[in-house]
């Protein structure tokens, strides 16, 4: 019986979607005078879902060459809009166009992970988005406020440069070892506790392995594509359990969230660094506003944005390096030169290392963590290129193509940091943190994070490749880009910095 009204229902939709789609998009090209983008060939009730195959970005890079950079696909019962060059990108993220694409698409898939789109990533254009941007921008990553809690993020490293120092092999696991660097300054930052490392209390060891478990089930749903974003039926049916798990999974979130602020609240101060505080201390003052669920949302968002940006990319970023040791030498030569060998690097000293930030910015444009940058949606009709992106309309940028365009790069594909000491209009055409209102308010953070991490490992330790071959730099395709193969290395303590970090 189930079988036959599946059936039925997909017989329905095979007829009636592409009716839909044709009556709607004539009167809007009616009312518009403007032609819809160019678009492949489609197939009834799939769209152009059949031709997405990984990695996603060079099949919308390779289809753009054929219909331009303004494309548009019909994925299930979504429109879609993929831009792959900087002016359309900077019309889509300037004046008009940026507010009217201020929003996210509402997916079902976003529903519960979001706490019913009120999180900063997810919620709608509007008062309470606003809100949430200004406390990120003003009380949480303001300049002052990263100034002021740099030393957290130095302790942080120092503790995971003594990790390395007690292993007597000096062979370091770096996706590991990042990855583990990242959650403790992010947990601290946030909640006043780190989930990793020999520095755990016994008493919250249990704690931390729950913490550790939930957040890498919550990773591994974050990237199970979930097809009833687009093909809602398959939600209808239960298709994959991917919503099921999410709703399990976000029932131990949420629990986990209420024990951090319970705990918070009774041993927290106004004065603390802790942004969990700084978010009570809010609520005090607008308890309408700073509910409970928007605190949860606050501190899920920041730990997914906080952690695997990062870590993802301090690997390439090393990787990199190690298959360049000119660039390697280059930045250990600036270190010396300008922080000296009688004490640690601090963030203070990264206005003065430039190549070590070249060094991040071009591993950021060879492997941006987010290939394609998170969807946008338009909240009424515009235009982009001379095209109609009707309201409703998704917008996803192919970052990893603009990156990487041989019109816009010399040499696109080689790592070459220099290339960024003349470099000065980047703006639409590096998009790691994104653009517009929706941009990464943690941009600064992030560039402190990398340099700091980066700069104090080359300082301290002799880094070298295991073997003679050369790094391997395949990718893992998924929303993220991963390492295929997670880089290991050797990580030799200099003699004349031991003690420094001890």
């Amino acid at each position: 019986m189930e079988t036959t009204l599946f059936l039925f229902v997909l017989f329905l939709a095979s007829i009636l979607l592409p009716i839909i789609h044709k009556l709607t998009t004539h009167r809007r090209l009616k009312s518009n005078n403007l032609p819809l983008p160019p678009s492949p060939p489609s197939f009834p009730i799939l769209g152009h879902l059949h031709l997405l195959k990984q990695p996603l970005h060079q099949t919308l890079l390779n289809m753009s060459q054929n219909y331009g950079p303004v494309m548009l696909l019909r994925l299930g019962v979504r429109q879609v809009v993929v831009v792959t060059s900087p002016s359309a990108v900077e019309e889509c993220f300037t004046k008009t166009n940026d507010v009217m694409l201020a929003n996210r698409p509402l997916l079902p898939s976003a529903q519960h992970f979001s706490y019913n789109y009120t999180t900063m990533g997810a919620a709608p254009y509007g008062d309470l988005w606003r809100a949430l941007r200004r406390v990120a921008a003003t009380e949480l990553l303001s300049a002052t406020r990263l100034d002021a809690s740099a030393h957290l993020r130095e302790h942080e490293v120092n503790l995971m440069c003594r990790r390395i120092l007690k292993d007597s092999s000096h062979k370091v696991d770096f996706k590991s070892w990042s990855r583990d660097l990242w959650n403790n300054i992010t947990t601290m930052a946030i909640m006043g506790k780190r989930y990793h490392g020999d520095e755990i209390h016994i008493w919250d060891l249990k704690q931390a392995l729950k913490f550790r478990e939930m957040m890498e089930e919550l990773f591994k749903l974050i990237h199970t594509p979930s097809f009833g974003d687009f093909l809602p039926i398959l939600r209808w049916v239960g298709f994959g359990n991917v919503e099921k798990k999410m709703i399990g999974l976000m029932k131990r979130v949420d629990e986990f969230l209420d024990d951090v602020i319970l705990e918070r609240r009774r041993v927290g101060s106004c004065n603390s660094e802790i942004m969990v505080d700084k978010l009570l201390a809010l609520q005090e003052e607008e308890p309408e506003l700073y509910t409970n669920q928007i605190i949860k949302g606050f501190i899920l968002i920041m730990l997914v944005a906080g952690t695997e940006t990062p870590y993802l990319t301090l690997e390439w970023g090393m990787s990199l390096l190690l298959n360049n040791p000119n660039a390697m030498e280059t930045i250990k030569n600036e270190i010396n030169t300008h922080v000296g060998p009688d004490r640690v690097l601090q963030e203070s000293d990264l206005g003065k290392l430039n190549y070590l930030q070249n060094v991040i910015k071009e591993s950021l444009r060879l492997y941006p963590t987010l290939p394609l940058l998170l969807p946008r949606e338009a909240s009424d009709n515009i235009s982009i290129g001379g095209y109609l992106v009707p309201r409703g309309t998704m917008l996803i940028v192919n970052a990893w193509a603009i990156q990487r365009d041989p019109i816009l790069w010399d040499e696109p594909d080689k790592f070459m940091p220099e290339r960024f000491d003349t470099r000065s209009d980047d703006k639409y055409k590096m998009l790691a943190f994104s653009a517009g209102r929706r941009g990464c308010p943690g941009t600064n953070l992030g560039y402190r994070i990398l340099g700091l991490a980066l700069g104090t490992l080359i300082q301290i330790f002799e880094c070298e490749k295991i073997g003679i071959e050369e790094i391997d730099m395949s990718a893992f395709h998924g929303l993220s880009m991963a390492k295929l193969k997670p880089l290991q290395a050797l990580c030799k303590p200099r003699s004349n910095m031991i003690s420094r970090i001890k």
